[in-house]
C-alpha cells in the first residue's frame, strides 16, 4: 500500500529525521509485504491445446513459439501481427520443449519423444541428434513408454532434457530421468529415479541449479558445478500445497521465480528465497510453463481432465494467456551444438 505520512500536520508531533526514516522505512516493508495480483479473464490463443507447453520468446523476431504434446505440434505465432500470425508444424512424434541454436538461426533444437534432435523452424526436416535410452532399455521397450517433458539450457550452452513416463502409454512412475548433451556432443544421464521432471534454472552466480519433480511437488535445489555441469546436494527449496504441482518455471531479472502452478488455476511468483509474493490468476485449472517476452508473461495449459469436476475450468483449458506484469525475463542462452 502507498502510506504517507504527514507528521508536520500533527500538533503534538515535531519532524525529527529519525522520526522520518522510520515512517520511510515501514512504507517500504509494507510494499514489498504486500501481495502483487494479477488476473486474466480469457486467453491471448484460445487454441484448446491437448497439452501446451515449453513457451519460448524468439526475442529478435518477436515470435512465440510452444508445443502442444498431446498434438504433436509445434507453434510459432508472432506477437507483432497478433494471433492471426499463428503457425504451426505437424510432427510424428511428440516435442515437448525447444531451444536455440547458436550459428543457426533459422533451426530450433528439441527434446522429443525418443531423444534430443533439430529441425528448422519452417518444418519438415526433424533429425536426431541423440537418443535417451541405453541398448538395454531400448531392447525392453522403454523408449516407447517414456517421452521428454522440459528442459532449459545453461550458460556453457548445454541442453537439459527431463524424460518422464508417456502418459499415453503408462501411469506416472519414478522411472524418468534427467539427461544433458554438452557442446562437444557428450552425452550424460544426470539423475536417476525422476518422476515427472519439469522447469530448469539456475541462481544469478550459477552455483545452484533448480530441478522441478512435479510428482514430489517440490523444486529442488542442488549445488552447481558450472564449467562441469556437475550437480550435488539436494535440498528442497518450494514444495506446493497438495493437490498442486510447480510445472514450469521461469526466471526474471530480478532473480524471482514465475513457477506454473499445476491445479492451482494460478502462476505465483517465487523470491529467491522461496517466498511468494504475486499470482497471476488464469481462467482454467492447470497452467503448465510461463515464459517472458519483454514486459508481459505467456502462460501455456493443459486440456482439464476431470469436467464433470471442474466445469468453470474447460472452456479455455490448453489455451495460451498472456499478462502484462511490468518487469522482464532473465535473458535466454542458445545452445551450443554442432549439428
Amino acid at each position: 500500500p502507498h502510506i504517507e505520512y504527514h507528521i508536520s500536520t500533527l500538533p503534538w508531533l515535531s519532524t525529527p529525521p529519525s522520526l522520518i526514516l522510520f515512517a520511510k522505512l515501514y512504507t517500504r516493508l509494507c510494499s514489498e509485504s504486500k501481495m502483487e495480483t494479477f488476473k486474466i479473464n480469457e486467453p491471448y490463443l484460445d487454441l484448446r491445446c491437448g497439452l501446451s507447453e515449453g513457451p519460448f520468446w524468439e526475442r529478435s523476431d518477436n515470435i512465440l513459439r510452444f508445443v502442444d504434446i498431446v498434438n504433436k505440434k509445434v507453434y510459432r505465432v508472432n506477437l507483432e501481427q497478433g494471433p492471426s500470425s499463428l503457425k504451426e508444424i505437424s510432427y510424428d512424434d511428440s516435442v515437448s520443449v525447444t531451444a536455440e541454436l547458436e550459428g543457426a538461426k533459422d533451426s530450433f533444437l528439441f527434446g522429443g519423444k525418443y531423444g534430443i534432435g533439430f529441425d528448422k523452424k519452417s518444418g519438415g526436416e526433424p533429425k536426431i541428434l541423440q537418443r535417451y535410452w541405453s541398448e538395454e532399455e531400448e531392447k525392453d521397450g522403454k523408449p516407447k513408454k517414456m517421452r521428454a517433458n522440459d528442459g532449459a539450457v545453461d550458460s556453457k550452452g548445454r541442453f537439459w532434457v527431463s524424460a518422464i513416463c508417456d502418459p499415453a502409454e503408462t501411469t506416472f512412475k519414478p522411472e524418468g530421468a534427467l539427461f544433458r548433451l554438452d557442446p562437444d556432443g557428450q552425452f550424460h544421464r544426470i539423475l536417476n529415479g525422476v518422476t515427472i521432471g519439469n522447469g530448469i534454472s539456475w541462481s544469478e552466480d550459477e552455483k545452484i541449479m533448480y530441478f522441478t519433480d512435479t510428482g514430489d511437488r517440490s523444486i529442488f535445489a542442488y549445488d552447481f558445478d558450472k564449467e562441469t555441469g556437475n550437480i550435488s546436494n539436494k535440498r528442497v527449496f518450494f514444495l506446493a500445497e497438495e493437490g498442486t504441482g510447480p510445472d514450469g518455471h521461469t526466471r526474471d531479472e530480478a532473480g524471482n521465480f514465475w513457477i506454473a502452478l499445476w491445479g492451482s488455476w494460478k502462476v505465483i511468483r517465487v523470491s529467491p528465497e522461496g517466498k511468494i509474493t504475486g499470482e497471476v490468476h488464469v481462467p482454467t485449472r492447470c497452467p503448465t510453463a510461463v515464459a517472458f517476452a519483454g514486459e508481459d508473461i505467456y502462460i501455456t495449459s493443459e486440456s482439464e481432465h476431470e469436467p464433470e469436476k471442474y466445469p468453470e475450468s474447460v472452456k479455455y483449458s490448453g489455451s495460451i494467456f498472456r499478462c502484462h506484469v511490468g518487469t522482464r525475463g532473465k535473458p535466454t542462452v542458445a545452445a551450443k551444438l554442432k549439428v
